[in-house]
């Protein structure tokens, strides 16, 4: 087809590139719902840590910096990409250069910090699980907290210029079937092995607190931190030893299973096109969809659990129970 390649260049919506404008407005729709929702939810977790000083621990500094991160997606890229989807292909916005690569900046920087905020959160708790309370203690300073949330946005700006063609989507990820990319081809594999290692570090935080709740749920009960009420674990009053130990484990897994369900697919989907052939498109729109929409979901990992966060929710919320409870 003609204008194959010049769709696929210039989509935004990760599209096919012989996409009916019925596939087009069904993912302008669906960007559209992913951005109302994940806007108000990260908004409400960022007003509910800054409004109860019960809310503002260390573990929540974490979590906030990934909502402020994620806004950027659900706020600022995604309302454009429902926008720029109903456009025709040759629409003029769809072929500016520049204005591709401030969508593209945005994405990266959203993803990249929102990514390293799941790793600083799982860290967090898993210190404070697993470690001396002296240890968390001069660990977690408020200026070391500090430190390590600039860390993540300083990462995040020096990747982005970094990252031009592969963060905009239909650019990089889905090029003409006879468009070779290496510089592409290698900036997507080390994006792939970073969010491998990311995972795997991730993965080694929860399970291993995982594996100390169930050795000694007595060991979680005597730590006298207001933290304790935002691991993704059941809230007073405690159930019995061993359901205790049994909610826990499954809360933890959910956790890990969502985030594995929205990160994997991209990153095997990179995998096989460095090493053997280039994904279908299919599968490459799907993964990075995947990838956006944990965005919209991370404000509900992360207080779904947390009775803190659910009374802080329904004082400001209406028929609530007000502030005093």
């Amino acid at each position: 087809m003609p204008n194959a390649s010049s769709w696929s260049a210039s989509s935004p919506l990760l599209l096919l590139w012989e996409d009916s404008s019925g596939t087009r407005i069904f993912l302008s729709l669906l960007y559209a719902v992913l951005a109302i929702s994940g806007t108000l939810s990260n908004v409400m977790v960022i007003y509910l840590v800054f409004s109860f000083k019960k809310l503002q621990t260390t573990s929540n500094a974490f979590i906030v910096n990934g909502c402020a991160a994620d806004l950027s997606v659900c706020a600022l890229w995604m309302p454009q990409e429902a926008v720029l989807g109903l456009l025709p292909p040759n629409s003029s916005s769809l072929r500016s250069a520049e204005y591709r690569l401030l969508r593209g900046g945005l994405l990266s920087l959203g993803l990249t910090v929102s990514l390293a905020s799941h790793l600083l959160v799982a860290f967090n708790r898993y210190v404070l699980i697993t470690k001396l309370p002296s240890v968390y203690q001069a660990l977690y300073q408020r200026r070391h907290t500090g430190c390590m949330i600039g860390l993540s946005w300083a990462l995040a700006l020096l990747l982005v210029p970094l990252l031009p063609g592969l963060w905009t989507p239909g650019s990089a990820q889905q090029p003409p079937p006879r468009q070779t990319d290496g510089g592409s081809r290698y900036t997507a594999l080390l994006l792939a092995l970073a969010v491998l290692g990311q995972t795997a570090l991730l993965l080694h935080c929860y399970l291993g607190i995982v594996r100390r709740v169930r050795g000694s749920a007595k060991r979680v009960s005597v730590l006298n931190f207001h933290l304790l009420h935002q691991l993704p674990f059941p809230a007073a009053p405690p159930p019995p030893r061993r359901a205790q130990r049994r909610l826990s484990s499954v809360s933890v897994l959910l956790l890990c299973c969502v985030f594995l369900l929205g990160t994997q697919p991209l990153v095997w989907v990179s995998l096989l096109g460095f090493f053997l052939r280039p994904a279908p498109p299919a599968l490459q729109a799907a993964s990075w969809l995947l990838l956006c929409s944990l965005s919209a979901l991370n404000p509900l990992l992360y207080t779904w659990r947390s009775e803190e966060f659910r009374r802080a929710a329904r004082s400001v919320l209406p028929r609530g129970e007000g502030p005093a409870a």
